[in-house]
C-alpha cells in the first residue's frame, strides 16, 4: 500500500444522487480530530493509509486540549505557584514580598500552550500527511459523509472505505438550570472568568467540580460543593476519596454532602441556588456569584446524521459497538466519550490506535481494566484497577498495604507529606489488583501500576524492584512490601 502522501485524493466523477456536489476519496476518514480521533489518523497515515480527518472546532486537541485538560492543568499548576508562594514559602527560607494574581495574564499564559499544542497537532498532520478538514460532516450514507466548511466554502462529499467516529462528548446539561457562560457556567465557563469570583458553587463533586474548586478556591473565592452522593470523587477508593475530602477541607473548601440542587436562578449578578437534603428533603438557600454545573459530561452525535445509516444509539446516547469498535455498519467504527467507557482522553487514544490496528490487521488490544485516573488537585489523586468496595461486591478475597508520604524521606525533604500510597492484592497470591494514590506526584507514579496490572505482577515483583533514594516512588515500594510484609521505614 503506498503512503498517504503519495495517494490521490483526486476530484471524482459525481455520482448522480449527489447533485453535482465535489466528491473526494479517502481510504479513511475519521470524524473528529479530539484525543481519539487525531491519534486515530496519524496511526492510520502512518500505516499508509490515505487519510482524512474533519474537526468543526477549528482547532484540533477536542474537548481535552481545548477547554478541558490542557487548560484546566495551565490553571491548576499556576494557582498552585501563587499558593504555595502566598502560604508556604517562609517556612522553606524563602522571604518574599507581595503576591499577586493577575488573572488576565493567567489566562493568557492558559490560552498560549493550548494554542502551540493545537497548532502542534496541526503540524503531525502535515508531517504524518494526513488531509485536516475544517467543518462539520454529516453522514449522506454508510460509505459518504457530507462535509460543510467553516470558512462556508462549498459542501464536498469525502468517499471512504472505512469510518472511524470520535465525535466526543459535551457537558451535561441540568434540567431547569439554564448556561449562560457568565454566572451560571459549564466547565468551559469555568476555565475563562475574567474575575475571581467571591463565591463559587459547584453542582457534582467528580474529579471536573473538585479540580476547579481548587484552582478557584486557592485565589481567594469561597467555594461550596454540592454532591447528590455522599462521597466525592465518584470512582475513587472509598477511603481514599473520604482523606482527599478532609484535605481539600483544610484547604477551605466546603462540601454539602446526600444534598440536591432543586433550583438555580441568575438575578443579575447573583446566582439564587435552593437544594435539598436526599435524606430528610430539608430544604436551605444558598447563593453564589458563579455557579458551576459539573454533573458529568455525554455523549456528543448532534448534526452526525447516525439514523440515516442505521447506527444504533442507547438509551444514554451512546453509539453501540461491538469489542472491535465496529458498529452494526462493520466498517464504520467509534471510539471514544461517544460510545462506552470511561470518557478519558487517554482511553480515547488507546482505542484510536486499537481501531486502526483491527482495520490493518484484523486483531487490537486495549486492557479496559488498566485505565488509570488521576485528579489535578494538590494533593493529586490517581488510581488504577479495582477498589476495595468493587472488590468486596464480586466477593473477591484480597489484602492491602498502605505507606504514608509522611514517612518518606523525599516528601518529608519537600515538606509535602499529606497522602498515602495503597496496594490491593489478591489475597492468595499477592497479585496487583489496584493502587490507589493520594499524594505528591502521584499522577506519574501510577503509571509504575500500570505497568505491574499489564503484566500480572505481585505486589513482591514490584516491593523486590531496587527504587532510586530519596524518590516518592519508595513509598510505592514500601506500600507493595506491606502487603506481604512489613515496611522498613514505617
Amino acid at each position: 500500500m503506498l503512503r498517504a502522501s503519495s495517494i490521490r485524493s483526486t476530484l471524482l466523477r459525481q455520482p448522480a444522487f449527489f447533485r453535482g456536489v465535489a466528491t473526494k476519496e479517502h481510504d479513511i476518514v475519521v470524524i473528529g480530530g479530539g484525543p481519539g480521533g487525531y491519534v486515530a489518523a496519524i496511526k492510520a497515515a502512518q500505516e499508509g493509509y490515505n487519510v482524512a480527518c474533519i474537526e468543526k472546532r477549528g482547532a484540533l486537541g477536542g474537548t481535552c486540549l481545548n477547554v478541558g485538560c490542557i487548560p484546566s492543568k495551565s490553571l491548576l499548576n499556576n494557582t498552585h505557584l501563587y499558593h504555595t508562594i502566598k502560604h508556604d514559602t517562609v517556612k522553606r527560607g524563602i522571604e518574599v514580598g507581595e503576591v499577586n494574581i493577575n488573572i488576565a495574564k493567567l489566562q493568557t499564559a492558559k490560552d498560549t500552550v493550548v494554542k502551540q499544542l493545537t497548532s502542534g497537532i496541526e503540524s503531525l498532520f502535515k508531517k504524518n500527511g494526513v488531509t485536516y478538514y475544517k467543518g462539520t460532516a454529516s453522514f449522506v450514507d454508510a460509505n459518504n459523509v457530507s462535509f460543510a466548511p467553516t470558512d462556508g466554502s462549498e459542501e464536498t462529499i469525502l468517499k471512504a472505505k472505512d469510518i472511524i467516529i470520535a465525535t466526543g462528548s459535551e457537558p451535561t446539561p441540568f434540567p431547569g438550570i439554564q448556561i449562560d457562560e457568565e454566572r451560571i457556567v459549564s466547565s468551559t465557563g469555568a476555565l475563562a472568568l475574567k474575575e475571581i469570583p467571591k463565591k463559587m458553587a459547584i453542582i457534582g463533586g467528580g474529579i471536573i467540580g473538585l479540580e476547579m474548586a481548587s484552582v478557584w478556591s486557592r485565589i481567594g473565592t469561597e467555594v461550596t460543593i454540592i454532591e447528590f452522593q455522599n462521597a466525592i470523587g465518584a470512582g475513587m477508593d472509598g477511603e481514599v476519596a473520604k482523606t482527599t475530602q478532609k484535605l481539600l477541607t483544610k484547604q477551605g473548601l466546603k462540601f454539602m454532602l446526600g444534598t440536591k440542587v432543586t433550583k438555580g436562578v441568575r438575578e443579575g449578578e447573583t446566582v439564587k441556588i435552593e437544594v435539598e437534603s436526599v435524606k430528610d428533603g430539608k430544604k436551605s438557600e444558598l447563593d453564589a456569584d458563579v455557579l458551576l454545573v459539573a454533573i458529568g459530561r455525554r455523549p456528543y452525535t448532534e448534526g452526525l446524521g447516525a439514523e440515516k445509516v442505521g447506527l444504533d444509539i442507547d438509551n444514554r446516547g451512546r453509539l453501540v459497538i461491538d469489542s472491535e469498535f465496529r458498529t452494526k455498519v462493520p466498517h464504520i467504527r467509534v471510539i471514544g466519550d461517544v460510545t462506552f467507557g470511561a470518557m478519558l482522553a487517554h482511553k480515547a487514544e488507546e482505542e484510536g490506535i486499537a481501531a486502526v490496528e483491527y482495520i490493518k490487521n484484523g486483531h487490537g488490544h486495549i486492557n479496559y481494566a488498566n485505565i488509570p485516573s488521576v485528579m489535578y488537585s494538590h494533593p493529586e489523586v490517581a488510581w488504577v484497577g479495582q477498589t476495595e468496595e468493587q472488590l468486596k461486591e464480586a466477593g473477591i478475597k484480597y489484602k492491602t498495604g498502605k505507606f504514608p508520604f509522611i514517612a518518606n524521606s523525599r516528601a518529608k525533604a519537600n515538606q509535602d507529606t499529606d497522602g498515602f500510597v495503597k496496594f490491593i492484592a489478591e489475597a492468595e497470591t499477592n497479585r496487583v489488583l489496584g493502587v490507589h494514590i493520594i499524594g505528591p506526584n502521584a499522577g506519574e507514579m501510577i503509571a509504575e501500576a500500570g505497568l505491574a496490572l499489564e503484566y500480572g505482577a505481585s505486589t513482591e515483583d514490584v516491593a523486590r524492584t531496587c527504587h532510586a533514594h530519596p524518590t516518592l516512588a519508595e513509598a510505592f515500594k514500601e506500600a507493595a512490601l506491606m502487603t506481604h510484609g512489613k515496611a522498613i521505614n514505617f
